[in-house]
């Protein structure tokens, strides 16, 4: 399928922060948008009622998956490790094996994901990872463990995919769309700071950008001093492109 006629998209996830903000975008780019969320949050959609259609369900139920990603030519996944039942991995596998040949699926996660191992981490970063992953499960909250197998398996899929990994977050008005990296640990990231809108903003692009077809970018806010000095020193930049990191 040519990114070009990208025509209907699916928002998986399409309840929280992040997704309502991609079903934002793709509205404002006249797609027609299919939303999935549990029951319990349909109300947080609200403000879009009969500007798109809302399929209910857990995303990991594969009939729901099935139903909702039926003709999208695009699949915006927010990958969330809810709970300890494989929600993550559940959500992705039946994403990978319900839409259609040829769409563009995105997928969102965290810098903690790492495709070929050659991110740089620095010693509170990872500290950081280990004490949430382990009290996320001794409270049976979260499972980023799953999240990793998640991508694990969007990885070795042969879909159109790409997997956007977020930096923090913060909310605000949008700062344009965010610089990118193949690899954490790049200077360009160092800011490690992203508007919210700008994630979901990265996302939706990446449906009709065919440079990140199985790319695992890594992002970082336009605007912060990191992503300001690389454009400095690269002779005024290219906001939202590659770094010119190697590899």
């Amino acid at each position: 399928m040519e990114t070009d006629r990208m025509r209907k998209v699916c928002v998986v996830g399409a309840s929280g922060k992040l997704g309502q903000y991609m079903v934002r975008h793709a509205l404002e780019r006249g797609y027609e948008v299919v939303g999935v969320c549990r029951e319990r949050s349909v109300p947080k959609l609200a403000g879009f009622e009969g500007r798109m259609t809302i399929v209910p369900g857990d995303t990991d139920d594969r009939e729901v998956i099935r139903r909702a990603v039926a003709g999208c030519d695009g699949v915006l996944t927010v990958l969330v490790p809810w709970g300890v039942r494989q929600y993550a991995s559940g959500t992705a596998q039946a994403v990978l094996d319900h839409a259609r040949p040829g769409a563009r699926l995105v997928f969102s996660c965290g810098w903690h994901i790492t495709r070929d191992g050659k991110d740089r981490y620095s010693p509170m970063f990872r500290l950081g990872v280990k004490v949430a992953a382990r009290v996320g499960k001794l409270v049976r909250y979260v499972e980023i463990d799953d999240q990793v197998e998640a991508c694990r398996r969007v990885f070795a899929s042969d879909t159109r995919w790409t997997v956007v990994r977020g930096s923090s977050l913060e909310e605000g008005e949008s700062q344009g769309l965010p610089v990118w990296s193949r690899h954490v640990g790049d200077p360009v990231l160092a800011s490690d700071m992203t508007r919210r809108v700008d994630f979901a903003l990265f996302m939706v692009e990446a449906l009709t950008d065919d440079t990140l077809v199985r790319e695992a970018p890594a992002i970082v806010g336009r605007l912060t001093p990191s992503a300001l000095a690389h454009a400095e020193g690269q002779g005024g930049g290219r906001a939202g492109g590659r770094t010119n990191t190697p590899g």
